[in-house]
């Protein structure tokens, strides 16, 4: 099941970095850009998920630096 959910995830991600690469905002830029745009397509669905992404990372690397040994 869980590489069912992997693997589909990653097939939509392609399909974005396709269509970004073709007829995507960032057609101009290249395969690799749009692939790395791929990684997050959730984000470019949802943009309010992207500002909850920034929140959770910004936390936790706020976390692993104090948590950190001097």
């Amino acid at each position: 099941m869980r590489n069912k959910l992997i693997g589909a995830y990653a097939f939509i991600g392609l399909l974005f970095a396709l269509y970004g690469t073709w007829w995507g905002d960032y057609a101009f830029k290249g395969f690799m850009y749009n692939v790395g745009r791929a990684i997050v397509w959730p984000v470019q669905i949802f943009p309010q998920l992207g500002a909850l992404m920034t929140i959770i990372i910004v936390v936790g690397v706020v976390i692993l630096l104090s948590l950190r040994k001097p």
